[in-house]
C-alpha cells in the first residue's frame, strides 16, 4: 500500500460504508485508482483525472466482477492515457 493509500483508509472506508459498498477491495482500488489518475494527470491533463475515474466507476459498477473490472480497465486507461498525444 502505498503512503497516499494508507493516508486515504479512513476516507475511503468512510465513503463506501456511505455508499452502502461493503464489498469493495478499498487497499487495491485506492492504489489502483491513484495510479490511474496520476497517469491521466501526467499524460492527458489534471482535470481528466477525476473525470477519468468518475467513468471508470461506472464501468466497473456495470461489470458481472467490478473488483475484476476495476484492475483491467484501469490497465487499459493507463496505457491509452500513457499513449495519449490528443
Amino acid at each position: 500500500m502505498s503512503d497516499d493509500a494508507a493516508a486515504m483508509t479512513p476516507w475511503v472506508q468512510a465513503v463506501t460504508k456511505e455508499l452502502g459498498l461493503h464489498d469493495v477491495d478499498t487497499v487495491a482500488a485506492v492504489d489502483t485508482i491513484l495510479d490511474l489518475t496520476s497517469d491521466v494527470a501526467h499524460s492527458v491533463s489534471r482535470p481528466g483525472a477525476p473525470v477519468t475515474a468518475f467513468l471508470l466507476g461506472i464501468a466497473a459498477g456495470r461489470a458481472d466482477e467490478p473488483d475484476e473490472a476495476v484492475k483491467e480497465l484501469s490497465t487499459r486507461l493507463s496505457d491509452l492515457a500513457e499513449n495519449w498525444d490528443g
